[in-house]
């Protein structure tokens, strides 16, 4: 990844989210934006809330983050498109503006493996930015997505210059390990159709889109993505949504699992539990 232009105070890169129109001149190579009333204040005031809606810049004040505008830049995603992988390094913080990710490796028969979704307000990519090492998993879209991006070279002084921030971070990354060490108790302890309920309400809750106002939560997932985050086949998880259709808990389509009734789900998980 070319990260050459992160850091590039006064150039702005091309992103139809701030109306920025570039112009190249000659071979002098400047950059200039298209005639526009007040732009510059109107971008830095979209770019300050676009920071503050990812989680670890949400408590940070307005001149707090306009030390982090310039060193921001977007970028977009398109459904099934590679963020990184796996092995590649690791520069760039990146914040989920809109869209979701999801966070995989490759096993050694060729099977890949989903450790977790991320959505709206979410981070991605702090280990390596953190430890400067390679990239631990691989990072694709689930639908068009819409991410920040910093650099390691500005918000490793930004961290060390706004201890509240690092603390943040800190955070995120307490709930990221206590996720996967609930998720590895749920394969160990947990039923099947338990873990395959909480899974289905997380994301529910995290993730789901309602297609009619008011209506059942829809989770637009694979069902083999499913299965990957449940720790089983992909036939097991057919097998039991068929069976929670049938009794009207669910209604199934391709990629997608409509919950139609999420009491029943949460007695499921809750009769697991007890």
């Amino acid at each position: 990844m070319d990260t050459s232009s992160t850091c590039a105070v006064g150039r702005v890169q091309t992103d139809a989210l701030y109306g920025f129109v570039q112009h190249r001149e000659s071979k002098s190579m400047k950059w200039r934006t298209a005639p526009m009333p007040d732009l510059g204040a109107r971008r830095d005031m979209d770019r300050r809330e676009l920071l503050a809606s990812v989680s670890i810049f949400s408590s940070l004040s307005d001149s707090e983050l306009d030390l982090l505008i310039m060193a921001t830049t977007t970028k977009r995603l398109e459904e099934k498109e590679i963020l990184f992988r796996k092995g590649d390094p690791g520069n760039q913080l990146y914040g989920i503006i809109s869209g979701a990710l999801k966070v995989m490796v490759t096993g050694a028969d060729g099977k890949d493996v989903i450790f977790t979704l991320l959505g709206p307000g979410e981070i991605i990519g702090e280990i390596a930015v953190l430890d400067n090492e390679e990239r631990s998993a691989t990072a694709v879209a689930v639908e068009p997505t819409h991410l920040l991006m910093l650099h390691r070279r500005e918000l490793i002084p930004f961290l060390e210059s706004h201890p509240h921030a690092a603390i943040g971070l800190a955070g995120v990354l307490a709930t990221m390990v206590r996720r996967l060490s609930d998720r590895a108790e749920d394969r160990q302890t947990m039923p099947l159709p338990g873990r395959i309920a909480k899974r289905l309400l997380a994301l529910g809750k995290k993730h789901g889109k309602s297609p009619v106002v008011g209506g059942p939560v829809e989770v637009r997932l694979p069902q083999q993505d499913l299965a990957d985050l449940v720790g089983t086949t992909r036939e097991s998880v057919n097998k039991q949504l068929r069976a929670w259709s049938d009794e009207g808990i669910v209604e199934t389509g391709r990629g997608r699992v409509r919950l139609k009734d999420p009491a029943a789900l949460e007695a499921i998980v809750d009769a697991v539990d007890l």
